[in-house]
């Protein structure tokens, strides 16, 4: 559980950084207790020599005790009713000389005591004793008071963690309900949660961006689905016609209609199997798996009209101004430039020329037949569209989708206009890499 785990981090940082600054505030607190029994021994001291001084005794204080320490290392306690202080080798140092100060810790009946030595203006030196007692209790009462404070502030930050988290992650669990919701219906229209600016909102809307491919990618699925149903059902209900009657009439069928009946199965069979390679390679656009590249166009162009001169016997000129370097998938390039070939040829007479002319970025191909319609040229690129003054001509009405797919995919576009003098020029337009510098025609 995402709430889960966030808040345990949450807590974790949170009793770390805590324990952290309560060690650290403990040793500051102890230094500075420490600090502060110093002070107060050096103040005691000035104030018992000052007394003395003047032949007054000093008040007793509790948990401190005085005495009063000869050159010789002679004792006499200035409370009368406390017992003597052991006098270390320091103390008897600043007594004899009379010069400096001694600070020793020193252990009287179990009890600590920190004893500051001063020396006496007439000669001697006067023991300052203070009991620990007063610093110890101050240390125990913080070591005591730091866990509790971390636990209650753990247990604080936790609460206000996972109520925090609650609203923060509501969105997250909308949107994951909507999810689970289009999984279990499949309807890629369901409405997404409102998405705001920030890392979730980023994440609702590459989300509804991802629903949104999906469902152009399935509507075009079904409509290739369905088009291509439709295109099938006629080449092969000629095939199965023929082939039907070829069985009813067999032996008595004449050798030239049986003749013309092999040839109506010869050719709807070679249709269909155009038609059928043709809807691969539109379903899968296996030329995705290639990598863009620096593509010559009047290369392509010359390329691919040596192959259509070689397969067809056909005049194809291509002229070339102005090229300039394209980057796209060069395969793809090829199998546009042969299409558009191939359906110039398809549509122009068969004594005429077909040229391919590339300016720029620019590669078109001029045909001398009957034109394409004003109110067709966009069409022309549709899946299986045949024009009203096409329809007898064979064909799939796929060569002219493929290369829009193909050419969009790289970035590029299509076109298709009339040509002057009659006819019809269509062609592409793909992204340049380079400046235009003009070359004569080929």
């Amino acid at each position: 559980m995402l709430r889960a785990k966030i808040t345990l981090v949450v807590v974790a940082a949170a009793a770390l950084a805590m324990t952290l600054a309560a060690g650290l505030s403990y040793r500051g607190v102890s230094d500075l207790v420490a600090e502060q029994f110093d002070h107060a021994l050096e103040d005691r001291a000035v104030t018992v020599v000052t007394l003395l001084g003047v032949s007054r005794t000093p008040p007793a204080r509790p948990g401190t005790t005085e005495q009063v320490v000869s050159a010789e290392g002679a004792v006499r306690p200035l409370d009368p009713g406390r017992a003597a202080l052991p006098v270390p080798e320091s103390t008897l140092g600043v007594a004899r000389t009379g010069r400096g100060s001694a600070r020793e810790d020193i252990t009287v009946g179990g009890a600590e005591y920190g004893v500051l030595t001063v020396p006496l203006p007439g000669g001697g030196a006067v023991m300052v004793a203070q009991h620990y007692a007063g610093a110890e209790r101050i240390d125990h009462a913080f070591l005591w008071r730091v866990p509790w404070t971390t636990v209650a502030a753990t247990a604080l930050s936790a609460l206000l963690s996972w109520l925090a988290l609650d609203r923060i992650l509501l969105p997250v669990r909308r949107l994951a309900r909507v999810t689970r919701d289009i999984t279990a219906t499949q309807d890629l229209t369901t409405a997404l949660p409102p998405a705001g600016r920030d890392e979730i909102g980023q994440l609702t809307r590459s989300f509804a961006s991802m629903l949104g491919a999906l469902g152009r990618s399935r509507a075009q699925q079904q409509r290739l689905v369905q088009d291509a149903s439709h295109e099938l059902r006629t080449p092969l209900t000629s095939v199965r016609g023929s082939a039907e009657l070829l069985q009813r009439g067999r032996g008595r069928l004449a050798p030239e209609d049986e003749e013309q009946i092999l040839v109506t199965l010869v050719t709807e069979a070679a249709a269909l199997d155009t038609l059928v390679r043709e809807l691969v390679d539109l379903a899968t656009d296996r030329s995705t798996e290639e990598d863009p590249a620096e593509v010559d166009l009047p290369t392509a162009a010359e390329e691919a009209a040596h192959r259509c001169r070689q397969r067809t016997g056909r005049s194809v000129t291509v002229t070339v101004c102005g090229p300039v370097a394209v980057r796209a998938r060069p395969r793809a390039v090829q199998r546009c430039v042969d299409n558009l070939l191939s359906n110039a040829l398809k549509f122009s007479p068969g004594d005429s020329a077909v040229t391919v002319h590339v300016e720029g970025t620019r590669l078109s191909v001029r045909d001398h037949g009957p034109g394409i319609a004003p109110d067709e040229r966009g069409a022309v690129f549709d899946r299986f569209y045949r024009g009203p003054r096409t329809q007898a001509v064979p064909g799939s009405g796929l060569g002219l989708a493929i290369v829009h797919d193909l050419v969009t995919a790289d970035g590029g576009t299509v076109f298709a206009t009339a040509a002057p003098g009659g006819g019809a020029e269509v062609g592409l337009r793909l992204p340049a890499h380079g400046p235009a510098a003009c070359s004569p025609a080929r």
